[in-house]
This record gives C-alpha cells, sequence and structure tokens, in this order.
C-alpha cells in the first residue's frame, strides 16, 4: 500500500480533551505532522513507564501481552491504525506465529503500548493523516527538527502515577543521574503526599 505511513510515539501534550484522558502525541517519520490519540489513564500510565524506559514494580497488562506474545513464539509485526470514526481511531495489530498470520482488533492505546514494547512498528494511513494529523509550522520546525528532539518538549503528565511507580521512577532517575526528571518526580511525589 502506498499511503502507508510510518509513524513514531513522542510523548504526551499537555492538553486533556476529557477528564480522565491524555493526549498520546504520534509523529510522521520523516515528516511535521503529528497524530493525537487520546487515551485512558492506566493505557497512559503504561505507555509513559515504556517511553522513560522504566519499569513498575509488578508487570502492566501491556507487558504481560508481550510475555505472552514471546513464550508461544507469536510475533507481532505491525500495528495500523486504519480508520477514523466519530471521534475514535481504530486499530488492528498483524501477528504472525510459524507461517500462520492473523489480525485483531484492538484499541489504538493498547496496540501502541506493546508496540513500543516488542519494538514493532506503527502505520496509518494518508486519508487519516489528511483528516486528522496537526501540521507543524516553520518556528515548530526550527524548534524541533526531529522526533527525539521534539521528545524532550512533550510532557508526560506524571498526576497519572501512584506514589509506588513514582517512586520506582525517580530512583531510576537518581540511578541515571537526571536530576531534571528526579526533581519533577519528586514535586509530583510531595503533592500527592498532601492529598
Amino acid at each position: 500500500m502506498d499511503d502507508r505511513i510510518k509513524l513514531s510515539v513522542l510523548g504526551f501534550s499537555f492538553n486533556q480533551t476529557q477528564s480522565g484522558a491524555y493526549g498520546l502525541v504520534l509523529a510522521e517519520e520523516d515528516g511535521v505532522r503529528r497524530l493525537m490519540i487520546v487515551v485512558g489513564t492506566p493505557e497512559a500510565q503504561s505507555i509513559a513507564f515504556k517511553l522513560q524506559g522504566s519499569y513498575p514494580p509488578r508487570p502492566l497488562t501491556h507487558d504481560l501481552f508481550r510475555s505472552l506474545l514471546h513464550q508461544f513464539g507469536i510475533i507481532l509485526r505491525e500495528v495500523e491504525i486504519y480508520k477514523y470514526e466519530n471521534g475514535v481511531f481504530f486499530s488492528r495489530m498483524i501477528l504472525s506465529q510459524g507461517d500462520k498470520n492473523i489480525q485483531i482488533e484492538s484499541r489504538t492505546s493498547d496496540a501502541v503500548g506493546i508496540a513500543l514494547r516488542t519494538k514493532s512498528p506503527i502505520f496509518t494511513t494518508e486519508a487519516i493523516m489528511q483528516e486528522q494529523a496537526i501540521v507543524f509550522d516553520e518556528n515548530s520546525i526550527q524548534d524541533a527538527t526531529t522526533p527525539e528532539d521534539e521528545r524532550d518538549h512533550l510532557a508526560l503528565d506524571y498526576s497519572l502515577l501512584n506514589q509506588d511507580e513514582l517512586e520506582t521512577l525517580l530512583k531510576d532517575a537518581i540511578e541515571g543521574e537526571d536530576y531534571e526528571l528526579a526533581s519533577l518526580l519528586r514535586d509530583e511525589l510531595k503533592r500527592k503526599g498532601k492529598k
């Protein structure tokens, strides 16, 4: 298919369109368009952990799914975000086991969370990008020329995480000498302690 667009996961935007929902930002590879997908709190937590390179105290659902795929010799070939209808993105996971290939319908947030863990590519269609993507202007391109640079400008909402998860991330940040992140996590832990 010539109209397939490969996407990478950048992070979360500050803009929340619904209470308890977060904007997951996907970037067009080698392009300036960004696709925002609204995801729920558990999926956002799971994706945030993976983006930070941290591990929760216990496996999350996406980790469990990845382990099951691995144990049964199933490969997630790719994720396809193939349709947008009535405010909802529709996705499927393309899996293979030996010479057998199957497609499984999935919520986009779950498919992305699992794709991150299996290092599987994520695709959408040109039609979806034309209808739903945000195009950055020239100033935005100069400020963030690559998805890696832009990722630094997108916020992970640490209020999503509970105290144990924040403490785990804080420990990882200190061990990795990421003191800026450690400071943010410490502040969030203090806010949670006052509630």
